[in-house]
């Protein structure tokens, strides 16, 4: 079920037919769900120009196979740097198994990375993780698939979800934090509760205020951009300015391809989660000495209480723009998330990663 193509040394056009030599033969024969992951090189550290031509018309192929796999398929491209071959095994693990069943058609780089998973039955073993707006939904998923894998989970939501909130963190051993992460000390309370300091921090707290921009009012747009983009802006500078988050952490930030691709009706969400992948992409400079990496997830179509009320045909609509023809689910983004958690995915940083089932949105 799981098929890997080394293509990093097709370095010139008339070597691109063996993409077509290897993978036409192959289609007939796929069982279902299979996972298809190809290697390359990335282009622009490629000198010759007629070489990053080629490694970049992976991409094309790539994104265009994985629309014509059936049955559940998927397909990615991972760009491998030079001197970071022994950086795959955490990838492989996760794009060749149903971890990645949501994820199809996407492009990611891979870096050097100094930290390695130690235990692949837990891997996040003596890590501790903070998530935000982990009361229920995709949070709760994404607390409950972090603790699986070893990690010592504090999860934090504002105060009118304590009920729940409480319950999951017992449930998994875990602590709770009620807290407006918009009030204007929610830095200094965040801290303060995190005296130990913590490993991980997934943003993943976010709401939405849906109107067209003619119809948009400023309590709409404000409150948008203040829980989706400010909030987790502030709070990550306050815990790498505090050392709170220590060195070879991981920050992941929930966004969506809304903000990539845009949508009707979210200006305001479309521009805070666009913020959020541009946040990881100029953060992740910067934090590299650190040894800290920085990615966004950017969710699709997921089949949550919340699109359970949306009318049935608007839901199979949004089912059906993805390659694999179906909505994903709380533990897609949650597998996603566990994965750039890890020490070893240090070696990805500054990108964002499509949970969408290759959404025609943003293609």
């Amino acid at each position: 079920k799981a098929v890997v193509f080394d293509a990093s040394e097709l370095l010139h056009t008339d070597q691109l037919k063996q993409l077509r030599e290897f993978f036409q033969p192959l289609l007939r024969s796929l069982e279902h769900s299979a996972h298809l992951l190809i290697l390359g090189r990335a282009p622009e550290t490629l000198s010759d120009p007629f070489a990053a031509s080629a490694q970049r018309a992976l991409e094309g192929f790539s994104r265009s196979l994985a629309k014509e796999l059936r049955n559940g398929g998927t397909l990615q491209l991972l760009y491998v740097g030079q001197g970071a071959e022994d950086q795959l095994e955490g990838a492989l693990r996760f794009f060749l198994s149903p971890k990645s069943a949501y994820v199809s058609g996407q492009v990611i780089r891979l870096g050097t990375c100094a930290t390695r998973v130690q235990d692949w039955t837990r891997p996040l073993a003596g890590r501790k993780a903070l998530v935000t707006g982990a009361a229920r939904g995709i949070g709760a998923s994404i607390a409950e698939t972090l603790a699986r894998d070893g990690a010592e989970v504090i999860l934090l939501d504002v105060p009118p979800a304590k009920t729940d909130l409480d319950a999951l963190a017992a449930r998994l051993d875990g602590r709770s934090i009620t807290l407006d992460i918009c009030a204007a000390d929610a830095a200094a309370q965040l801290i303060q509760q995190l005296p130990d300091g913590i490993d991980i921090v997934v943003h993943n707290a976010g709401i939405t205020r849906d109107k067209t921009l003619a119809n948009m009012t400023p309590e709409f747009w404000d409150a948008v951009l203040a829980v989706n983009l400010n909030a987790p802006q502030v709070l990550t500078k306050a815990l790498l300015d505090s050392g709170t988050l220590r060195d070879n952490g991981r920050v992941i930030l929930l966004a969506s391809i809304s903000g990539i691709a845009g949508n009707r009706g979210q200006t305001n969400y479309a521009a805070s989660k666009a913020g959020l992948i541009g946040l990881a992409q100029a953060w992740a400079p910067l934090l590299s000495e650190r040894g800290i990496s920085i990615n966004a997830v950017a969710p699709g179509f997921i089949e949550t209480q919340m699109t359970a009320h949306i009318p049935f045909a608007l839901r199979e609509a949004g089912r059906r723009m993805s390659s694999l023809g179906q909505g994903g689910l709380p533990q897609d983004v949650a597998e996603a998330v566990a994965w750039l958690s890890q020490p070893g995915s240090g070696a990805v940083s500054g990108q964002a990663l499509r949970v969408c089932g290759q959404s025609i949105l943003g293609a």
